[in-house]
């Protein structure tokens, strides 16, 4: 990424020409002074530099060595170069997931929020965009009067008290000669831009935490499911155990661990029902209800589709598609207009203010009056102060092209992180389901062994423990997988690379930041199952 350019060392004023017939001044200077004013407002120019968006990453590939896995059969794949679809959420393969994330994204109250600061910003443009055009006042005004002895000499105090009165309107205009208020326009547009990336970052983020959530609730109830196992497990061990006491093969000490692992086990259900009523709530909240309002469906992992393509765009395009970036652009973007509002602080400002008005006693006559009166501040001594700002917009502009880099590289190692975990969360489903495998059988044999004779009832107790942590790790790798491919999703931006439809049609603008065309390629990058 490149380092940032700040040829900022003296006021960079790039100027055109102005055509003034100053023959004709001396001539007549009142069609002069006009034509001057006339010329010198378009051929005005905005001081600093235009912005330039930083140029993309030149990083081909997000990890040094390709995830792959001997056997692809049934891995995931991901296509470097593809693009995600925006309801990549579908790619599950739940209608109900379907149907609470559209309604997340139509009621929750934090996207409403990053909507109305968008409608403020958007607001704010227009503000900036009036100071281009020239005020007009409507003035009128009332007084009764008398002049002294020191106004207009002795005689004036032998004018009679009157009442006067004018009205009429009030022209002013900035001729913006050195851009200052068109780079308050710049910078008004591109803080709009931070705030529509927060949109779309609150979009991909409802959509994202939903997601999440619901893969929660699936994985709770998958290792509720799993602890009920247990528990009827535990059972089965208690009959045994209490048959064979009866019979005289096992002790009433076998009796009381049975029943003692029975009742350990039933206390992991409590907390598990807790979580799991705490993600149902969460979720409410996300679609904009109350818990008592609303009931969150019953997600189980075993309706859930795992994707086996998954679409990523190139690194050099990832900065065009994750709202943070973008909106750590427009952030730097306007900083560099702030650097142009402090340069065009240094250099005069040339004012035209005009006004036409009726004006008359309240006992005679009344007659139209006007005035035209041009205006020239140029600083000349404030101490240092405007040289001082100018070179504090500089570091701020320093800073948040830092910003923005460090922006660049999290992202990076949220892509890389979640690339790797596809291929360690798919070792751990195969492993884990191995770990099952066995402690199931462990636990067969075990029992066949006790009721036989062969075995304790303490190495029953041990292989239905280790039985159990499998199942339950099982679960957790699962859903640990799902995770690991939402994240991926989020970690890519969520398919967002271009504004969100706004409500009602009132957002309008466009970015003013082309989207570079980078070739695309594709290569495959296998998880194993």
């Amino acid at each position: 990424m490149d380092k940032p350019q700040l040829p900022y060392s003296k006021p960079h004023v790039e100027r055109k020409p102005i055509s003034v017939a100053f023959d004709g001044l001396r001539r007549a200077p009142q069609r002069a002074m006009v034509s001057f004013l006339v010329t010198l407002s378009l051929a005005g120019c905005a001081v600093g530099l235009d912005f330039k968006a930083p140029a993309p990453p030149t990083d081909r590939d997000y990890v040094q060595q390709e995830v792959s896995a001997s056997s692809a059969e049934l891995g995931q794949r991901v296509f470097m170069g593809a693009t995600l679809r925006k309801d990549w959420w579908t790619s599950l393969q739940s209608p109900e997931l379907n149907q609470v994330v559209e309604q997340a994204l139509a009621n929750n109250w934090s996207r409403e929020v990053a909507r109305a600061n968008l409608a403020k910003a958007e607001e704010t443009v227009a503000v900036a965009r009036g100071g281009l055009f020239p005020k007009i006042d409507a003035v009128a005004g009332a007084g009764r009067q008398k002049y002294g002895a020191s106004f207009l000499g002795p005689q004036a105090a032998i004018f009679p008290v009157f009442s006067a009165y004018t009205g009429g309107a009030a022209v002013s205009y900035d001729f913006d000669v050195f851009g200052g208020q068109r780079r308050q326009i710049e910078l008004a547009a591109a803080d709009t831009q931070v705030q529509e990336e927060a949109l779309n970052a609150a979009h991909l983020s409802v959509a994202g935490d939903t997601v999440l959530t619901a893969l929660q609730i699936a994985s709770i109830r998958a290792q509720i499911e799993a602890v009920q196992s247990v528990i009827a497990s535990d059972q089965q061990n208690l009959t045994l155990v209490r048959k064979a006491c009866e019979s005289g093969v096992a002790t009433q000490m076998d009796v009381t661990s049975a029943q003692s692992q029975l009742d350990r086990d039933r206390t992991m259900l409590p907390p598990l029902r807790q979580q799991l009523s705490v993600a149902q709530d969460a979720l409410a909240i996300l679609v904009g209800k109350s818990p008592a309002t609303w009931a969150a469906p019953n997600f189980n992992l075993d309706t859930l589709t795992l994707p086996q393509d998954i679409p990523m765009v190139v690194p050099s395009e990832l900065v065009r598609t994750r709202p943070d970036i973008r909106a750590a652009e427009a952030r730097l973007h306007a900083a560099s207009a702030a650097v142009g509002i402090a340069t065009a602080d240094m250099y005069p400002h040339l004012t035209l203010s005009a006004g036409i008005a009726e004006d008359g006693l309240f006992s005679g006559p009344a007659g139209a009056a006007w005035s035209v009166i041009g205006g020239l501040a140029a600083p000349v001594f404030h101490g240092g102060a405007l040289s001082a700002h100018r070179r504090e917009t500089q570091d701020t502009y320093q800073a948040t092209f830092a910003q923005y880099q460090q922006t660049v590289l999290n992202a990076f190692k949220q892509v890389a992180d979640n690339l790797h975990g596809l291929s360690n969360s798919a070792d751990e489903v195969r492993t884990e389901q191995q770990a099952l495998d066995s402690a199931s059988a462990a636990l067969r044999l075990t029992r066949l062994g006790y009721s036989v004779g062969n075995a304790g009832i303490v190495q029953v107790l041990d292989a239905q423990r280790l039985q159990q942590l499998a199942e339950l790790q099982l679960v957790q790798a699962r859903t640990q997988r799902y995770v690991q491919t939402v994240s991926l999703f989020l970690a890519a931006g969520g398919g967002i690379t271009e504004p969100l439809p706004k409500p009602q049609g009132k957002f309008a603008g466009e970015r003013d930041i082309p989207v570079s065309s980078l070739n695309r390629r594709t290569s495959g990058v296998v998880a194993r199952p």
